[in-house]
């Protein structure tokens, strides 16, 4: 018997989390499941809740989590994400040195690094990869994965698609760490990861 999944097909494929681009990278082509009609490649869900779910008792045995995002679709989510769990947040521009520089005033220390897209956090990756910080990336079709540790295969492009991520790691991260004892005791929604203008 398949293993359950950590949220039910329906509300997976609800969310788009497995629409991929046309555009396939070499790297991105053994988390795709078919290429449809119109050359969309669809992401294979089974592996998308395997990775979830390997990433989420990764994070939740680090101390120091910096979450980066320069795509706007993410910006709410990945805060609303550093609030559940407890981590550090970069929106908007990283600055440079924020990871390699100690002498940089926002210089952070981090044990691991999570960014939403590699193109648009290009500068974080980099720097990770200096520093040696292991870096788990959510990753589209179309994504490059150079100085990526882990990849979450997943649409990265989509506000639903971003949101469901972080509230399933969140949801997880806390039942890794013992925080909550069931998901019953998660008290968030999608929703509540999506903004206030979700509908």
């Amino acid at each position: 018997m398949p293993a359950k999944l950590l949220l039910p097909k329906e509300e997976y494929l609800a969310s788009g989390i497995h629409i991929g681009m046309k555009q396939k990278t070499e790297h991105m082509k053994n988390f795709i499941y078919k290429v449809r009609e119109d050359g969309l490649a669809v992401l294979n869900l089974s592996m998308i809740d395997e990775r979830i779910k390997i990433a989420s008792k990764f994070l939740a045995r680090q101390e120091k989590i910096l979450l980066v995002t320069r795509k706007s679709v993410a910006v709410y989510s990945l805060k609303k994400f550093a609030e559940v769990i407890g981590a550090k947040s970069v929106t908007g521009r990283f600055m440079p040195g924020t990871l390699t520089n100690p002498t940089y005033k926002n210089f952070y220390e981090a044990n691991a690094v999570l960014i939403v897209d590699p193109v648009t956090d290009s500068q974080a990756l980099r720097e990770a990869s200096k520093a040696r910080v292991p870096v788990v990336a959510i990753c589209d079709t179309f994504n490059e994965v150079k100085d990526i540790d882990f990849i979450i295969p997943a649409n990265n492009k989509g506000k639903r698609s971003v949101a469901t991520i972080f509230w399933i790691l969140a949801r997880e991260i806390l039942s890794e760490r013992g925080e909550i004892k069931s998901d019953k005791d998660f008290k968030y929604s999608i929703a509540d990861f999506e903004g206030p203008d979700a509908g």
